[in-house]
C-alpha cells in the first residue's frame, strides 16, 4: 500500500481520540451550566441518561442497532521495541428478533520487518449470538456461530485462511446501570490458503463497568488471546473510563482504556495498549 494510503490510515486513532476528546469536554462543559435543581434528579436519570441506557450502552447483547468505531493503539510490542501497531474497527450491529448479528471490518497498520509498514483491511469476521434468556432474566446467555473471511490485502493483516468457530455471551446487569460479563469465542481454519500455517485460536474478553452518575463510568473490557495452534498467548488487564449521553438520534458511548499485559507468551506480543471507542446506539424500528 501507498505512502498516502498509510498516512491517511494512521490519522484514524487520533481523529476518534479527538472526537471522545470533544465528548468529554463538550458534555462536562454543558452539565456545569445546567442550573442547580431544586433537589437531586432521580438516580435512574443523572445526566439524562437512565440505569438501563447506561446499562445497555455497554451491553454487546442489548436489544439495539449500532455502529461502533473501537481503535487499539499498540505502542509497545516486545521484541520489536521500534514498531508498533494500529488497528481501528468499524462494527455494524443489527438486532433481529433473538439475533445479535455484529461484523467486525478492521483497519490494520502493521510492521513488516525492518522499517516498511502494511496498511489496509484486516479479515473481516461476523458472529451471530442468539439469546437463550427470556425477557426479566438476570443473566443473559447468548450463542452463536462465527465466520471469518480471508479479506486481507496484505499477507500481514489477515491469516489468509476461511475460519469457523462460536461465540458464547454472558451478561449480568447490575444496579445502577453497572454490569458483569463476558464474550469467548473460538475460531479454527477450514478452508484457504495452504501456504498459509493453520489457525486455532481461543479469545475470552471479560467485561465490567462501573457506573459513577451523570453518565460517566469505569470500565476493564480488555481481551485474552490465546493462539492454541502456535502456543502463543496475550493476557492484559485494562482500567478506563467512559461517558454514554444522548445524542445523534440514540445513544453514544465516548470510551478510553489503556491496557497492560501482565502475561505473554511468544515474540511479537502487545506490551501496552491504549483501546479507545465511539459506539453509537439506536432502538430498533418497530414493526409496520
Amino acid at each position: 500500500m501507498n505512502f498516502s494510503t498509510l498516512r491517511r490510515l494512521a490519522v484514524l486513532p487520533g481523529a476518534l481520540a479527538v472526537v471522545i476528546g470533544f465528548s468529554f469536554r463538550h458534555l462536562a462543559t454543558a452539565q456545569a451550566a445546567q442550573p442547580a435543581a431544586a433537589g437531586p434528579p432521580p438516580a435512574a436519570a443523572v445526566g439524562g441518561i437512565s440505569a438501563e441506557q447506561m446499562a445497555k450502552a455497554n451491553n454487546p447483547l442489548a436489544d439495539m442497532n449500532a455502529l461502533n468505531f473501537q481503535n487499539s493503539w499498540i505502542s509497545a510490542i516486545r521484541g520489536l521495541p521500534n514498531d508498533y501497531i494500529n488497528t481501528m474497527n468499524v462494527r455494524p450491529v443489527t438486532v433481529a428478533g433473538r439475533q445479535i448479528i455484529r461484523a467486525t471490518i478492521p483497519l490494520t497498520t502493521a510492521p513488516l520487518g525492518g522499517g516498511p509498514y502494511a496498511s489496509g483491511l484486516g479479515d473481516i469476521s461476523v458472529f451471530d449470538a442468539i439469546k437463550l434468556t427470556g425477557e426479566g432474566s438476570k443473566t443473559d446467555i447468548a450463542v452463536g456461530p462465527l465466520l471469518v473471511f480471508p479479506s486481507a490485502t496484505d499477507s500481514a493483516l489477515g491469516q489468509g485462511k476461511w475460519q469457523a468457530g462460536g461465540a458464547v455471551v454472558a451478561i449480568h446487569p447490575l444496579s445502577g446501570g453497572s454490569l458483569l460479563g463476558a464474550l469467548v469465542t473460538y475460531q479454527t481454519d477450514f478452508a484457504g490458503n495452504k501456504d498459509r500455517p493453520g489457525t486455532s485460536v481461543l479469545a475470552s474478553q471479560p467485561l465490567m463497568t462501573l457506573s459513577m452518575g451523570g453518565g460517566y463510568y469505569v470500565r476493564s473490557t480488555a481481551t485474552w488471546i490465546f493462539d492454541l495452534e502456535n502456543d502463543r498467548a496475550l493476557i492484559p488487564l485494562g482500567i478506563g473510563i467512559g461517558r454514554v449521553f444522548k445524542g445523534l438520534g440514540g445513544i453514544v458511548n465516548a470510551f478510553i482504556e489503556p491496557q497492560f499485559t501482565v502475561y505473554s507468551k511468544g515474540d511479537g506480543q502487545a506490551a501496552f495498549q491504549l483501546f479507545m471507542g465511539l459506539n453509537m446506539q439506536w432502538s430498533k424500528k418497530p414493526k409496520s
